[in-house]
């Protein structure tokens, strides 16, 4: 058994809890929300994040992204854990999903102990979002207190997909415009796109910089030549072993501002990436991050807080599942 002592409060704590508490009444959410029906919820969270991330570091970034596509598709109600069923196909085995994401055992298993010592009480979008924050720590990020009172959606579909998550080959207008339906601003995006992209992706994903460019079947003249061999030499033209991954950054498993030195350096793996360098604005923000990467810590705690109140289910809306991949009957 892991011991678990509560993290200190951090000045960045303080500071995003004053910040975002008129967002937590607004949103019906807020800090310390199990404090009288499970006083425990964020030491058993943590303490299986933590063991799943001692054994497979990859794990943090995997489930920073899982907050990520759940959010972003019908709000942050843990739709990207309910299973697909005869009918409908859900979105974790939607192309965007399937097989890249990962971790849903992590959250399994907290929810299982959770069940033992408070039935019925803790929400599996909470875990998602407890989960996240941890990772995030675990990763080296800074820690953050999360709003809770999240409730279950029942619904999730593969479809939804489209038109809600940043596809890999969108440009920097495209991504704008999306997460400003989202409610953010052009920062933020590029803040969060420091930490979502953590992580490992598979060759399909970033293919056509490598071999069709535009249509050309040339590669993007703006990869950095070295790395592009790099990626060549790890996939292959027409290759199409799902067991085939690339890290996304330089350093994958540590939140830190290596994603924006390796932009400035071309060496993005997605066009998504690069394109942060098109716009005047995001260039000079993607530097200024890459040379304080404190600040960008502290911004991306901030707007992670932000993503997890993406339209959420709270007081009677939805339901607390009792196993986080089926609704409840």
């Amino acid at each position: 058994m892991i011991k678990m002592r509560p993290s200190k409060l951090s000045l960045v704590s303080v500071i995003l809890s004053v910040l975002l508490f008129s967002q937590c009444v607004l949103s019906q959410l807020q800090v310390g929300f199990y404090k009288d029906t499970c006083r425990l919820v964020e030491f058993i969270v943590k303490e299986e994040v933590v063991k799943a991330i001692i054994k497979d570091r990859g794990l943090a970034a995997a489930l920073m992204r899982m907050h990520f596509h759940d959010c972003f598709v019908r709000g942050c109600d843990a739709s990207i854990l309910l299973d697909s069923t005869p009918s409908s196909i859900a979105e974790k085995d939607s192309f965007a999903n399937n097989p890249s994401l990962r971790g849903y055992e992590v959250i399994d298993n907290a929810k299982a102990r959770l069940e033992v010592v408070c039935k019925g009480v803790v929400s599996c979008a909470d875990i998602v979002a407890f989960a996240a924050r941890d990772s995030i720590e675990m990763a080296g990020g800074l820690g953050y207190d999360v709003p809770a009172g999240r409730r279950d959606g029942r619904t999730s579909l593969a479809s939804e997909i489209i038109g809600n998550l940043p596809p890999p080959t969108f440009n920097v207008d495209q991504l704008t415009q999306m997460f400003a339906n989202k409610g953010f601003t052009q920062e933020e995006m590029v803040t969060l796109s420091g930490g979502h992209t953590l992580g490992r992706s598979h060759c399909s994903s970033f293919s056509d910089r490598l071999y069709n460019f535009s249509g050309t079947l040339k590669q993007d003249a703006s990869l950095d030549p070295t790395y592009a061999a790099k990626l060549k030499q790890q996939c292959p033209q027409g290759s199409t072993d799902p067991n085939v991954v690339v890290p996304m950054t330089s350093t994958p498993s540590i939140a830190d501002a290596g994603y924006y030195i390796d932009i400035l350096a071309n060496r993005g793996l997605f066009t998504s990436d690069h394109t942060l360098l098109t716009s005047p604005a995001t260039a000079n923000q993607v530097a200024e991050n890459a040379k304080n990467p404190i600040q960008w810590k502290a911004k991306f705690a901030a707007a992670m807080v932000k993503m997890g109140q993406l339209d959420v289910l709270t007081g009677s809306e939805g339901e607390i599942r009792a196993n986080c991949r089926v609704i409840k009957s």
